[in-house]
């Protein structure tokens, strides 16, 4: 089934590797009479690995949380997975509940401890079942929140910068994590990031939203795994920086290109 933001419910048959998992017709969101999301349009395929680009103030979030169902003064149609979960930035999890307990909650009915356990398992994190979450590193914490949303065994998974509050070492085993989970998976994913170097190197399409709609739209035709000396990265990355209003020569350091450092 796919869920009108509306109220209404469609009937969709079970998706395969070709259909659609989320689409969108006409969005508007405003706030105090200005529109944030603008008559955007968006499909988004059954398994699909989607990149959202933007600067700060587009869109990109407003768009994750009403498709996350967390908004819904919305105009315009939105069709969507029941079975969905976002992981945000920051891990959000109760200091106050043991990491299973965090893992889930939310979830309907009075689900064991070893549930929790094979989603914190498949996140590396079984060992810190049974921690608080103050005693968790910041990777660990946002394993723990990626367990919490991959328990809910997801059509659609729902990632707002996850991995912008990490430092550099942890913050590419957090990326190769998410990669990993998504080929065992093969659920759709939304990944909204400030980092085209993250979107290259992640996702099957990338996408750039500009004044509340989707301004480009790209295929990532690289062969995985990936790295910025793949066949074709260079060209890629250049283009999107230049779509963002950033010169596609512009890079940090450590050679990630990300757009509100530029």
């Amino acid at each position: 089934m796919a869920t009108d933001l509306h109220g209404t419910v469609s009937p969709a048959a079970p998706a395969g590797p070709a259909e659609t998992a989320v689409r969108v017709a006409g969005l508007t969101r405003s706030f105090g009479g200005a529109a944030v999301i603008d008559g955007l349009d968006l499909t988004l395929r059954a398994g699909e690995f989607t990149a959202l680009l933007g600067r700060s103030g587009c869109g990109k979030s407003t768009l994750l949380r009403v498709l996350a169902g967390l908004d819904r003064e919305i105009e315009g149609t939105v069709l969507v997975p029941k079975r969905r979960a976002v992981a945000f930035q920051a891990p959000r999890l109760m200091p106050w509940k043991r990491v299973w307990r965090n893992v889930l909650l939310g979830l309907p009915g009075k689900p064991g401890r070893a549930l929790a356990e094979r989603a914190l398992d498949e996140v590396g994190l079984a060992e810190r079942s049974g921690a608080w979450p103050k005693t968790l590193s910041g990777g660990e914490a946002q394993r723990a929140s990626l367990a919490r949303a991959l328990v809910r065994e997801p059509d659609l998974l729902l990632l707002d910068e996850p991995f912008g509050a990490l430092d550099a070492l942890t913050r590419i085993k957090a990326q190769r994590l998410v990669a990993e989970l998504w080929q065992r998976r093969g659920c759709a994913v939304l990944l909204v990031t400030h980092d085209v170097d993250e979107a290259l190197l992640l996702a099957d399409r990338a996408l750039v939203m500009r004044d509340g709609a989707i301004a480009y739209d790209t295929p990532v035709d690289l062969d995985r795994p990936r790295g910025a000396s793949s066949a074709g990265f260079a060209a890629l990355r250049a283009r999107l920086l230049t779509e963002l209003g950033v010169d596609g020569g512009a890079g940090g350091s450590d050679g990630a290109a990300s757009v509100e450092a530029a």
